[in-house]
C-alpha cells in the first residue's frame, strides 16, 4: 500500500505503475480540484446540503475504443438502465475522435485502451457537485485538455 494525492495517483496512472479502473479515474480528476484534506471538507460538509443524483456510466463501444457516457452527455440515453435487466448494449461505427469533434454536449470517460483514458465535461454539475479536472492519461507529454 502507498498514500498518494489524486495528482500524483494519475501520474502513477499515467507511468502504467498502477492501475485503476474508469470510475475511479472519474473521481481522482474530480479531487484534483482540492489542494488539501481541509479545502475537500469543507467544500463537501456544504455540499452535503445540496442533494445527490444517482447515476450509472453507460458504454457505448466504438471500433477504437469505448465511451462511458454519463448524465448530462448529449448521447446518454433517457431511460439508461440502473439494474441491468435491460442488456443495453450501445454501439457506434464512429471513432471516438470523430464523436469528439461531432459533439457539444460532453460530461464522458474516453477509454481507448487500459491506459488511455481521458475525462471530458462541459456541463454543469448538479447539487453544487464540482466537475472533475479533465485530464487525459496516454503518456504524452500534454496530459491536460
Amino acid at each position: 500500500f502507498q498514500w498518494s494525492s489524486p495528482p500524483e495517483a494519475i501520474e502513477r496512472l499515467k507511468s502504467q505503475e498502477i492501475w485503476f479502473p474508469p470510475p475511479q479515474f472519474y473521481e481522482f480528476c474530480r479531487l484534483c480540484n482540492f489542494s488539501s484534506l481541509r479545502e475537500l471538507q469543507k467544500f463537501s460538509s456544504a455540499r452535503a446540503l445540496e442533494g445527490c443524483e444517482r447515476w450509472m456510466p453507460v458504454t457505448l463501444s466504438a471500433p477504437d475504443g469505448f465511451i462511458q457516457l454519463l448524465p448530462g452527455d448529449e448521447l446518454y440515453p433517457e431511460d439508461p438502465d440502473y439494474t441491468g435487466e435491460k442488456k443495453m448494449n450501445m454501439s457506434t461505427d464512429k471513432k471516438i475522435e470523430d464523436l469528439m469533434k461531432e459533439g457539444g454536449r460532453f460530461h464522458r470517460i474516453v477509454i481507448k485502451n487500459i491506459n488511455n483514458l481521458a475525462v471530458y465535461v462541459n456541463i454543469q454539475a448538479k447539487y453544487n457537485h464540482i466537475n472533475p479536472l479533465m485530464i487525459k492519461c496516454d503518456n504524452s507529454d500534454n496530459s491536460r485538455l
